[in-house]
């Protein structure tokens, strides 16, 4: 039996009927289930279609303006894109794109598939390096920030994430993540203590999944910006976390996995910088001109999100300059008088933690546009 006491972003008491009906349906025993979704490994470009839309998953090396090269791609390729999800960690970019043609349908002419399949692997190959990317291929419908911890774990961003960690983090900075064993019961116990945010456990629990262990018990709780959570888990074949390096690399997989939603500036300190909202009308093009302008500006996306509300097309983007620091806000402020010529725009600050360990704000990182369709519409 799992009890969850939940509020909405703004640490309300859910009162919406609505919202209330959809969650029991979402946990319910009607709910869909992602049982029997396969997965194929060593491919960069993943294609299927899912109902009107195609489905597109990317990971390789992160640089400024490739997501600019991706959305222009599918724009000379006449593929719209419908909704989208960008994640950056450690110099690596995960992607999950829906995309449909001019008609508003699913693409499956396999002509055209094939060639966007090779430009964008020559776009991500180029980029690569020294380290080959690896992805997976999804056969079926699944969420889409599951499907990016996924495809960053099957990456192994974990394993260069715990060099940078060790040289460029600040002790004070890192989430603290204790592992024990309770003899009693044959568990072990994992204890996270960190800024408490959306999704923290969401992440977490991501995690200890994918690296195959059962959570059989867990307490979670927030005392103001804090968080503190901890989960009973065994592996799958029933066995303990054991030996140092077990430990070690379960820490690793959970920093990384509560670090990627956010990222990190330079000196490793989590921190998304400044977002730029967009509320435009829907066509084929509008997220390749964006992003062109972005990187003409010398700033690079570290998370992106895009969704389609009717005709409307909602964009959110978290942007650095191109050495990965905060951007300064007259820049952003001008840029948005650019871009605000044919959509709305606005430009929000988003705090860092630069700050003492004591008093600093870890970012709200969902995508809720507050009064911005609404303004648009009117």
């Amino acid at each position: 039996m799992d009890v969850f006491h939940v509020t909405d972003q703004q640490g309300r008491k859910i009162t919406d009927s609505k919202t209330i009906d959809f969650i029991e349906k979402a946990l319910g025993p009607k709910s869909q289930s992602t049982e029997g979704v396969k997965f194929w490994p060593s491919k960069r470009v993943g294609v299927h279609s899912v109902g009107d839309h195609t489905a597109i998953e990317l990971i390789g090396r992160d640089r400024p303006g490739l997501l600019s090269e991706i959305s222009a791609v599918l724009a000379n390729l006449h593929f719209n894109v419908f909704a989208a999800e960008v994640w950056t960690h450690n110099r690596r970019i995960a992607c999950v794109l829906y995309v449909n043609d001019a008609t508003n349908r699913a693409v499956d002419e396999p002509n055209r598939l094939s060639l966007m399949e090779e430009q964008l692997n020559n776009i991500l190959r180029g980029c690569d390096g020294e380290k080959v990317a690896r992805t997976s291929f999804s056969m079926g419908f699944t969420h889409m920030d599951r499907r990016l911890h996924q495809m960053l774990f099957a990456d192994r961003d974990y394993e260069s994430y715990r060099v940078a960690r060790d040289v460029n983090c600040p002790l004070s900075f890192r989430p603290k993540i204790t592992i024990e064993r309770c003899e009693e019961k044959g568990y072990s116990v994992v204890t996270v203590k960190c800024k408490d945010r959306a999704k923290l456990m969401f992440d977490i629990v991501c995690t200890l999944t994918d690296m195959q262990y059962v959570v059989f018990h867990a307490t979670v709780s927030s005392d103001g910006p804090y968080a503190s959570q901890e989960y009973f888990i065994r592996h799958m074949d029933g066995c303990t976390l054991d030996t140092e390096g077990e430990k070690e690399r379960v820490i690793q997989c959970i920093e990384a996995g509560i670090r990627r939603r956010v990222s990190e500036l330079p000196t490793g300190i989590a921190a998304l910088g400044v977002s730029l909202e967009l509320c435009a009308k829907d066509r084929v093009g509008l997220l390749s001109e964006v992003t062109r302008i972005l990187r003409e500006n010398g700033l690079t996306v570290c998370r992106a999100g895009v969704s389609t509300r009717g005709e409307q097309a909602l964009n959110v983007f978290y942007v650095r300059d191109a050495s990965g620091n905060p951007v300064d806000m007259k820049t952003m402020e001008a840029l948005g008088k650019e871009i605000g010529k044919t959509m709305m725009v606005d430009v929000k600050k988003v705090p860092t933690n630069a700050k003492l360990p004591e008093t600093r704000r870890w970012a709200k990182t969902s995508f809720f546009f507050g009064n911005l369709l609404e303004r648009f519409l009117t």
